[in-house]
This record gives C-alpha cells, sequence and structure tokens, in this order.
C-alpha cells in the first residue's frame, strides 16, 4: 500500500518569492529516491536543482517548461511506498527507493548523500490500485494520473472550493492583479484546487490588453473617453500634443534576472544619495608589471593575473586605508555599519543579464589567489550555475565597463553596498610624462559613493590611491 504525498516549491532562500520551472528532469511514472533532483528552475538570482524529499513514484507534475510557480505552489506527487504487486524481476528490475517522511533538504547539495536511483517507469496498472489516506500534512490519496496533466487538481485535506477568501497563495499575484485592476474573483484558477497563479493573471492581462487593442483602432476611440475603464491593463501614453500613441508596443515581462537586477537599481537611486567623482590614470605601469608577472618563468612563474586582478587588489588595499567605503546604513537604526571584511563584487554580462559574483574574504587574499577566484565565478556565471550565496553579501563592487569599448560611466552603487570603482577601457592616448608629450596607456576611473558613508575628501582620497597605484604599482609594496 502507498500513499501520496505533495511536493512543494520550496523557500529557495535569499528573499525569493518565485521561480520559472527551466526544465523537468523526470516524468509521470518515474521512481524517485530521497533527495533526487526533480526539476531545474530559475529564480531571479541563479539555476536552482530541487530535490525531492520523498521517495517513490511519481504520480503527476504541475506546470510546463516556462511557466513561473510561487513558493509554496505544488511541483509534484509522489506515491510513497512500493505500489502493490512490485516485484524486483522482470522488466522492472532493481529495488524501490524506500519509503520516506521526506529529508525536509531543499537545494542539491545539502541532502543526505543518498545515490539518486536510476530513472524507470512502473507500468500504468502497478499503479492504478487503492492506496490509504496521506496523514493530514500532506495530499490526501487519489488514484495515479497516467497521463502527464499539469492542472490535475489534487485535493488537499480540509481544502474548501465553495465560498471563502479568493484561492491565491502567492502576494505577488495579488499585487499583479492589483497594478491591473483585475478582478481576482471573476478568475479561474488553472492550479490545483482551482488555485489562480500568475499565469492566469498574465492571461486576464493579455485578454485586456487585446480588447483594448480593438477599442483603439475603431472611430470612437480617439475620443477623450476613460482609458482606463476599458482597459485597466494596459498603460496608454499620450504624446505631448494628446494624440494616443501606439497601442501595438511589444511589453516585456521585468521578471528573473531583468526583474531583480530593476528592482534592486530602482531601490539603489530610491534609497542612496550617490556622487561620482573620476580621475584619469596612466595605466603604462601597471600594463608592464602584469606582463612581466606574466613572462616570468622558472620558481617565480605561475597561473596568468589578469588586470581585473590587480585593480581587485588595488581596491582591497585602498578600503583597507578608507575603511568607510566599505560599509553599509542601517535606515532603521540611522547607523552607519563599518563591515571588518571585504566581499569584493565584480559585474559580469551573461546571456541571462548582469550578475554580480561576489569574492570572498578578498581582503586576504594576494593577486593571484583573486584572480583564480574571478576565473571560477566566471565561468560559472557563464553557464548558469551560481547559487544564490555566491551572487550575494558583497560589500564593494568593482565594475569593468572597459570591456564594452568605452571610456566612462557613473556607475549605480549595488544596493546596500556604499560604493562602486568603475573602469574605463585602458588604450593609447597622448600624455604628459615626465614632462614631455607621449603616447601611455590611459584608463578612466570612477568612483561612485554613498554620501552618507563619507564626504568627497574621503572619496577623493580613495580614489586618487587607486589611481597612483594603476600609475605606480611600486606603491602596492608598502601593504604586501
Amino acid at each position: 500500500m502507498a500513499q501520496v504525498l505533495e511536493f512543494k516549491l520550496p523557500d529557495l532562500g535569499e528573499g525569493l518569492t518565485e521561480a520559472e520551472i527551466v526544465r523537468w528532469l523526470v516524468e509521470v511514472g518515474d521512481v524517485v529516491a530521497i533527495d533526487q533532483p526533480v526539476v531545474e528552475v530559475e529564480t531571479a538570482k541563479a539555476m536552482v536543482e530541487v530535490p525531492c524529499p520523498y521517495g517513490g513514484v511519481v504520480t503527476a507534475r504541475f506546470g510546463e517548461e516556462g511557466t513561473e510557480l510561487p513558493v509554496g505552489a505544488p511541483l509534484l506527487t509522489v506515491a510513497v511506498g512500493a505500489p502493490e504487486g512490485y516485484s524486483g524481476s522482470g522488466e522492472d528490475s532493481g529495488s524501490a527507493p524506500e519509503s520516506s517522511g521526506g529529508s525536509g533538504n531543499v537545494l542539491v547539495g545539502y541532502g543526505t548523500g543518498a545515490p539518486a536511483a536510476r530513472r524507470r517507469r512502473i507500468r500504468p496498472d502497478r499503479l492504478d490500485r487503492p492506496v490509504t489516506e496521506a496523514p493530514v500534512s500532506a495530499a490526501p490519496v487519489v488514484k495515479a494520473p497516467v497521463l502527464e496533466a499539469p492542472v490535475v487538481k489534487v485535493l488537499v485535506a480540509d481544502a474548501s472550493v465553495s465560498e471563502g477568501p479568493v484561492p491565491v497563495v502567492s502576494p505577488l499575484v495579488r499585487r499583479l492583479a492589483r497594478q491591473n485592476d483585475i478582478d481576482l474573483r471573476r478568475l479561474a484558477g488553472s492550479g490545483p484546487d482551482g488555485l489562480i497563479l500568475r499565469a492566469d493573471v498574465d492571461r486576464a492581462i493579455r485578454t485586456a490588453e487585446e480588447t483594448a487593442t480593438a477599442t483603439a483602432r475603431a472611430p470612437q476611440a480617439q475620443a477623450q473617453a476613460p482609458v482606463q475603464a476599458q482597459a485597466p491593463a494596459v498603460a496608454v501614453a499620450a504624446a505631448p500634443n494628446g494624440v494616443a500613441a501606439a497601442v501595438d508596443a511589444e511589453r516585456i515581462p521585468l521578471r528573473g534576472v531583468r526583474g531583480a537586477v530593476a528592482d534592486k537599481l530602482s531601490r539603489s537611486r530610491t534609497e542612496i544619495p550617490d556622487a561620482t567623482c573620476w580621475v584619469d590614470a596612466d595605466a603604462t605601469e601597471l600594463m608592464a608589471v602584469r606582463a612581466a608577472m606574466n613572462a616570468a618563468t622558472g620558481p617565480s612563474a605561475g597561473p596568468k593575473v589578469s588586470v581585473l586582478a590587480l585593480l581587485a587588489r588595488i581596491c582591497t588595499a585602498a578600503l583597507a586605508r578608507f575603511p568607510e567605503l566599505n560599509s553599509t546604513v542601517d535606515t532603521e537604526a540611522r547607523e552607519i555599519v563599518r563591515l571588518s571584511g571585504v566581499h569584493l563584487g565584480f559585474a559580469a554580462q551573461t546571456e541571462r543579464g548582469l550578475v554580480v559574483p561576489v569574492v570572498r574574504d578578498a581582503h586576504a587574499r594576494n593577486a593571484e589567489s583573486i584572480g583564480a577566484e574571478i576565473a571560477r565565478l566566471t565561468e560559472l556565471a557563464r553557464t548558469g550555475k551560481l547559487s544564490p550565496a555566491q551572487l550575494t553579501g558583497g560589500t564593494f563592487t568593482l565594475n569593468n565597463y572597459g570591456v564594452f569599448g568605452v571610456d566612462g560611466s557613473t556607475p549605480i552603487i549595488n544596493h546596500p553596498e556604499a560604493a562602486m570603482l568603475g573602469v574605463g577601457r585602458i588604450m593609447p592616448k597622448p600624455w604628459v610624462h615626465q614632462g614631455e608629450l607621449a603616447v601611455r596607456q590611459v584608463v578612466q576611473l570612477s568612483l561612485t559613493f554613498d554620501h552618507r558613508v563619507c564626504d568627497g575628501g574621503t572619496a577623493g582620497g580613495f580614489l586618487r590611491y587607486v589611481a597612483d597605484c594603476v600609475e605606480q604599482p611600486a606603491v602596492l609594496l608598502r601593504t604586501l
């Protein structure tokens, strides 16, 4: 005998409230072991493989690939315990996973260490048998569906669908409906027990948009009737002369990495009174030192050192002299929190968008160690395998926008940090060197800082020290 347990999308940490299904790793009818990864999801911070805390047979999956689910929404159901008539011989040979109440683990790497069982199918006739009721904390037993059906309704204990509150789990769904004037009571949810998902609200918004488009193209649409009464989900912009703007423009949802970046940058601009100072520096000597390091042979040889690694090491030395910039502001307590360690973030552009991996304890590393960690994190970023922990906790950010072929910028501080150093491209320019005009390798450095943590004198001193180290790398010998 078996019982059917419902596995819901767990809290993935770091304040994440939803995730998008990227790829299912199991099919309906597969046998899964405890803590075996069953689905790959994309959050606003990283790609994560989610393990199932139950061992048994997958009886249903909820959500197609590309569907966005809130935390707490059902992912799949598992028949725990060997199905009646199941044997370890024949075409379905192999021992079935032991039944369990679940490990309670969330992310891969924190499981029990049990090896993942080989995926195998159980014939439907062995699943179509009566089973006992599940505990109240899990879903009660239903006949295991043979076919995958994202909208199969698994009744939750003590659930009532007759009357009561609107069946919405996610506050994000409620907010999205409220912002677009969508009446949730008029929607039929596609989730279990009529649960209204974000996809249902998005569908209602699109329907309203199509209605508004048809209305706007009619002659009477140019009248000055209230647009919001006809199409609450469409924001119709008006030109200065009062003519309505085109309504067939592409609308791209702000979600995933793009949404997280938008929220963080908006919060930074809203909360932080930032200021920017910049300086041009002669990087000729720094480039020569790097070339000498990488050309070394024999006992002094080592891994290649990048320009970004040298600049990161300069930053840690500068922060040791100007610790005010390695801090954050506690607005509720009205206190500046000065941080003892430097966790250096660096901006990396990937196919998924801009991410900022963090080099932990950068203050305790040399240029070679920082360079190796930057290379490792960059590769993880490019393959989409960075964990949320590797993308958070930074105290200062280094932004090398020179790789895009630009000279300068005014970077936005990575909230809740207090400063960010921007580095432009290094290129030959005319420069006065030792009293004579010469062609030198010049770079523009810009520092954006939170004016609450320090004044311009401190910020200027930090930037000047960084520029001095770029122009005369021997200055760093004082701190090595």
